[in-house]
């Protein structure tokens, strides 16, 4: 925090107004003191402010004495000692008590959270920060605006309050650069750095650090370039650049122990502990004097002596006592120390295997959704083809497979996503009497298939239109829907949605599915919703499933509000329960998708540029589109599609993500630079450090993702095309 020293509040609260043969000694002692600051001499600065302070209490002169003990406290703050700043301009304040409000008060105030800040106490920071601007704000009297918004900014972020912090930091760094303004501004970007770096967005905290450390660069504030180097140093580490953190760690130190031997020269330790020794024995010694002094004033002289003998007994044994108690302190600290190291690197093994599993996972999904694709292109395509009798079969179950693994993959990926707490809730608009019937009509075959009846039961008075997430409402109906369909035979499946009670805008509403199927045994009711549990074996083999659903189902109906519960009695069937809160949509407009039909004649004659390097897959596309009318032209890299685009005229790209050279986002991106009309789609086997939204940003118009569903890649092309045309 020294790098807020530059900004004094208002230089006019160090002088007050007393007669001159009152403050004659005292100014004498605060230019002696200001003239040892400017030369490095703290040990005489801190002899003539106390010199001062001793003066203004024996002429009785309590403001002065209290505004001497602040300044004799902002030497403690400059020199670091944040412990014994704190104490000094604690009784600092307590002079002031029964005095009027003051811009010295206020500062003392200012201050002592500064030295908090310094220890870490960021509570005690942060009410002596508001007691400051609140008697700022009575003396009409406007502190530094920055200075304020840095401050509160950093007790945001020891709090873990980030978006607050964030806030307060943005606002310092938005104000253009000017030499007032360099200190505070080079600290706030920093200081954004470091919660950027805590979230792990590193491209982002380095950007921070380097502009914090070019406008350092334009002062002398040494403290706070070597907090910056540091940060650096970290964050290169982060991203596995071993020689750069090696570099900047090595200018940190060095800088370091500058600062180190510049803070020696300007007090030594044995001056320092001198000095506060030499205090605390003229403290006792002016105790003393007094005490003898009452007495030669007083009768009762053998009783103030006995008095006099208790005080300086108890001040041993007070001395005595701090000191053991300083010894225990300081064990149990280095055994916190150790301790906290220990759980930090724990922790860092944790957030390692994390980050492992993580890359993991995202190759995986990237390396098996490509070949996928061409396994479920090619069978859509054999089976366009009017294959013999004997091979549907093979194809049918082929298509089977594929659409197995795909479903596992993505559960897999969900699971992750949850856990790393990377899923966000919507709040849209939507009407949940219209999902449920479309959830109903795509499971009709299935019910079919297994011959059961299959009824919904919906509530009449449920609101049409609420405000919540209908995709993961979705996804729970149908893990939930689809195991009840899949283990019941012959029997009955119902869905019942109920409004449990409308209050104002609120809406409770309670779900249930009910099936007469296989049940579960109560020995398997604790375990039904972890990860890969099915009941047993034989369950798994016989009914097939990647024992993901329910996980999802569990985790999906946590962060929507809910709990989900399960009865069930073996052989007789099963009951998932669950409810949730809405809030009813009264503007009666939905943001829900609509499923479109399309009309195939729009593909009629359109000019697709596919730009893809898997070459089976380039087969894939190119005849899945020529089978619906149109042209294809394929290109293989990202550098000759934007030269391809630049020259020629395409209705449509549909654009891989994955390419060599330049990527198919970078590719986008130059694109628009001079088209902004041709719709992109992007075609990837996404990974988990993509999503939708980082694909959209880059230019494109709508994400199909690898393996896809032969309808749903045509239906994109087409409203895609239709945009185009209206």
């Amino acid at each position: 925090m020294r790098y807020l020293l530059v900004y004094m509040f208002f230089i006019h609260s160090f002088l007050y107004s007393q007669k001159k043969v009152d403050t004659d000694s005292i100014s004498h002692y605060t230019e002696q003191a200001n003239s040892s600051i400017k030369e490095n001499n703290y040990k005489n600065a801190l002899f003539f402010t106390q010199k001062a302070i001793n003066y203004c209490e024996v002429q009785l002169k309590k403001e002065a004495q209290a505004i001497q003990t602040f300044n004799l406290g902002k030497i403690y703050y400059d020199l670091s000692k944040y412990s014994d700043a704190n104490e000094i301009f604690t009784e600092s304040i307590s002079l002031f008590e029964g005095l009027p409000p003051s811009t010295q008060v206020a500062n003392s105030y200012y201050y002592l959270s500064l030295s908090s800040i310094g220890t870490k106490n960021y509570k005690a920071a942060e009410n002596s920060l508001n007691k400051a601007l609140s008697i700022y704000k009575t003396l009409n009297i406007q502190p530094n605006e920055d200075i304020v918004n840095l401050q509160k900014g950093i007790i945001y972020k020891a709090y873990k309050n980030y978006n607050a912090a964030s806030f307060c930091f943005n606002l310092v760094i938005s104000k253009p650069d000017s030499p007032e303004i360099l200190d505070v501004k080079a600290e706030a970007l920093y200081q954004i750095g470091l919660i950027e770096e805590i979230n792990k967005r590193n491209n982002l905290a380095l950007n921070y650090y380097n502009k914090a450390l070019e406008l350092n660069a334009k002062n002398d504030n040494l403290k706070q370039k070597s907090d910056i180097l540091l940060a650096l140093s970290s964050v290169y580490g982060n991203i596995l650049n071993k020689s750069t953190a090696y570099s900047y760690l090595q200018q940190h130190l060095n800088l370091k122990e500058s600062i180190s031997i510049s803070n020696n020269e300007k007090l030594g330790i044995d001056d320092y502990e001198n000095f506060k020794e030499t205090q605390r024995l003229e403290k006792i010694e002016r105790i003393n004097k007094k005490i003898a002094e009452e007495e030669k004033n007083t009768k009762f002289s053998k009783l103030i002596n006995i008095l006099a003998i208790a005080l300086i007994l108890i001040l041993s044994l007070l001395s005595l006592s701090l000191y053991k108690n300083n010894i225990i302190r300081n064990k149990s600290n280095l055994l916190l120390h150790e301790k906290n190291t220990e759980l930090i690197i724990a922790k860092e093994k944790a957030e390692k295997a994390s980050q492992a599993r993580f890359e993991f996972l995202s190759t995986v999904s990237h390396e098996l959704r490509t070949p996928l694709n061409a396994i479920n292109g090619i069978t859509h395509l054999l089976l366009e083809e009017n294959p013999k009798k004997s091979q549907l079969h093979y194809l049918s179950s082929l298509k089977f497979s594929g659409n197995y693994l795909t479903t596992f993959i993505n559960e897999i990926l969900e699971i992750n996503k949850i856990e790393s707490n990377t899923v966000e809730v919507d709040t849209v608009n939507f009407n949940l009497k219209q999902l449920l019937e479309d959830i109903r009509n795509s499971l009709k075959e299935i019910a079919l298939k297994n011959n059961n009846t299959f009824t919904f039961n919906i509530d009449e008075t449920i609101p049409d239109h609420l405000i919540g997430d209908p995709t993961k409402l979705s996804q729970i109906f149908m893990n939930l829907i689809n195991n009840s369909l899949k283990f019941t035979k012959n029997g009955n499946v119902t869905i019942q949605a109920k409004l449990r009670s409308h209050i104002d805008d609120t809406a409770v509403l309670s779900f249930e599915i009910i099936d007469t199927g296989i049940g579960i045994s109560r020995d398997k009711l604790d375990t039904i919703f972890e990860s890969f549990s099915q009941g047993s074996v034989e369950i798994n083999r016989k009914y097939g499933g990647t024992g993901l659903g329910l996980t999802i189902v569990k985790k999906l109906t946590k962060i929507l509000g809910g709990q989900i519960k399960v009865e069930s009695i073996l052989g007789k069937g099963s009951v998932f329960s669950f409810q949730l809160e809405f809030t009813v949509n009264e503007q009666h407009s939905s943001d829900s998708p609509i499923i479109k039909n399309y009309d195939e004649s729009i593909f009629a004659n359109k000019n697709i540029l596919v730009v893809e390097d898997n070459k089976i897959n380039q087969m894939i596309a190119k005849k899945m589109v020529l089978n619906k009318g149109m042209k294809c032209k394929i290109i293989d890299n990202g550098e000759e599609a934007i030269e391809k685009v630049r020259n020629h005229k395409f209705d449509l790209i549909l654009m891989d993500v994955h390419l060599p050279g330049i990527n198919g986002t970078v590719a986008t991106k130059k694109i628009r630079e001079f088209d902004i009309l041709t719709p992109v789609i992007a075609v990837t086997a996404i990974s988990l450090n993509e999503n939708r939204e980082m694909l959209l940003s880059f230019g494109m118009n709508d994400v199909i993702t690898k393996p896809f569903d032969p309808e749903y890649f045509y239906a994109v092309i087409a409203e895609q095309l239709d945009k185009v045309n209206t």
